[in-house]
């Protein structure tokens, strides 16, 4: 049997640029919010203009750009599992961790049903995605990876970015954390796997590692295979 299409779309929320990520499997009305952000009723909308349900919210880090949707969607669907790193699980109810006190707000989300470690394969909606554990921008941060597709997929979040990397200034960020853990994590991918982060466009490992001026061949890193 045929392997079903993948069905993506990308909300970007405002003020902070930050992509949501709603996956689907072609004929499923499951599917799953990855980050819902700061303007939720986008990804309220589209999920009733496709008649689609969360079967999950997987955040892949505590900041708050990236969990302020949690609410509204538990909200809608309280059944629904809200899945984290373990690691980052205490930023979603801790607004000084989750960095939204020091822009003047006091975020609060709801807490997760489900914690996630490195090495879990997480299943809902028809998706097998396995959590691999990079921390460096934020110590829990997880990049959901699906081998379902052709070319395989990483929901990324903010660790890689096209030409970047995420910032590792914050509180218990870690430069050198995140470096090693995208060379040993991402960078031992097919090049051709693809990176959805949570901010700006998608883009390859292959593109990466050539060209990336951070933690690609122009910073010095040298391919392993």
């Amino acid at each position: 049997m045929a392997p079903r299409a993948l069905q993506l779309q990308t909300i970007v929320s405002q003020p902070f640029e930050e992509n949501t990520y709603v996956a689907s499997l072609e004929g499923s009305q499951e599917c799953l919010v990855i980050d819902p952000g700061m303007e939720p009723e986008k990804i309220l909308d589209y999920l009733d203009a496709q008649g689609l349900a969360p079967a999950a919210i997987l955040n892949t880090h505590g900041h708050a750009d990236h969990i302020a949707g949690n609410e509204c969607l538990k909200a809608r669907w309280p059944n629904v599992p809200l899945a984290i790193g373990r690691g980052d699980a205490e930023k979603l109810t801790n607004p000084d961790g989750n960095l939204s006190a020091a822009f003047g707000g006091r975020l609060i989300s709801p807490t997760a049903d489900v914690l996630l470690a490195d090495g879990d394969v997480y299943r809902a909606a028809g998706f097998e995605l396995e959590v691999a554990l990079i921390p460096g921008h934020s110590k829990g941060h997880v990049v959901f990876i699906w081998r379902g597709s052709d070319p395989w997929l990483v929901f990324g979040g903010d660790v890689l970015f096209s030409g970047s990397i995420g910032r590792t200034d914050f509180p218990d960020g870690d430069a050198q954390q995140l470096t090693e853990g995208i060379h040993s994590r991402l960078f031992v991918l097919p090049d051709d796997t693809l990176v959805l982060p949570g901010h700006g466009p998608p883009t390859t490992i292959g593109q990466e590692q050539r060209t990336n001026p951070w933690v690609g061949i122009p910073s010095g890193y040298r391919p392993q295979r």
